[in-house]
């Protein structure tokens, strides 16, 4: 199977999105919208075994490319931290009249989704944070894991972009994964394209430098933050992530007030990659529940 038989039925469409041309996958043409969002350095392909399934469950699915990545808009004039993410999902679901939508955060995308939720409420149905990103627990044990997460997704982050070969996409790749054999080499080309095009090989060590940076850890997602949040989430996680380990997850599904919390394995930090069939269902059933 490649990403492109995995995605047929789907359409491939460029969106304008309050001035930020935004790639999205796609497909479905009734029912709740879900979004679904990567992690740093990602892209919309990622989720290639998920949108066909989501989409003949019932639902309007859009996996897309965040600001900066993918195919998406690379603006300079701009600092890649969340406040930006969030504004660029904003735009999205405006431009494409989505008034209200559930959210399939992958790492990165999991803080955006909550990020998102805590300043516009309204606009989200529930939300699965995929081995999310961003949670900032107050007891000393998580916040020195936290300082070494982000240092060592920093690490690998930055040995890809700062000068991407395919060899350092695929140790990249590698490190998202439980087992190795998940990386294909199509996976690893596709990435590739992406961080050595003109545009990406200004913007990718701008956004890995930003995003991971210290700057964006104001805005991490603390315990205040968590408690506030009133809409239903999950807390989708694995037994082998190799950022943020399962049980500060499962803390955090405990201090929202409304918070579920699961584990998928075996799998790395892609278990809709990795894990695409128990993923779905998961997802599927959830939604439906919500």
């Amino acid at each position: 199977m490649t990403i492109w038989t995995d995605l047929l039925g789907a359409e491939v469409r460029f969106h304008n999105a309050g001035g930020w041309r935004t790639r999205a996958i796609q497909a479905g043409n009734e029912g709740p919208a879900i979004i679904l969002m990567h992690g740093v350095s990602g892209h919309a392909d990622g989720f290639c075994k998920n949108v066909i399934p989501l989409a003949n469950a019932g639902f309007r699915v859009y996996a897309i490319d965040a600001i900066g990545h993918g195919l998406s808009d690379k603006p300079e004039d701009v600092v890649y931290e969340c406040p930006l993410y969030v504004e660029h999902l904003k735009r999205f679901m405006d431009a494409n009249n989505i008034d209200k939508a559930f959210f399939v955060g992958q790492s990165l995308g999991g803080w955006t989704a909550m990020s998102f939720a805590h300043q516009y409420p309204d606009r989200v149905l529930g939300i699965v944070s995929l081995t999310g990103a961003g949670l900032r627990l107050s007891d000393p044990e998580s916040e020195a894991i936290v300082q070494k997460v982000v240092q060592g997704v920093a690490d690998v982050t930055k040995k890809a972009t700062d000068a991407p070969t395919r060899e350092s996409v695929r140790k990249r790749l590698e490190w998202l994964m439980a087992d190795n054999n998940d990386v294909t080499d199509e996976l690893v080309e596709v990435r590739y394209r992406y961080f050595t095009s003109e545009q990406g090989l200004r913007i990718m060590p701008k956004i890995a430098r930003e995003t991971i940076g210290e700057g964006n850890n104001r805005w991490m997602l603390t315990e205040d933050i968590l408690k506030s949040l009133q809409t239903k989430i999950l807390f989708l996680w694995t037994d082998q992530n190799p950022s943020m380990p399962a049980h500060i997850a499962e803390k955090a599904s405990k201090i929202v007030p409304h918070g579920e919390y699961t584990v998928v394995e075996p799998a790395g930090h892609w278990a809709h990659f990795e894990q695409p069939e128990k993923v779905n269902k998961i997802l599927i059933e959830w939604f439906k529940n919500v």
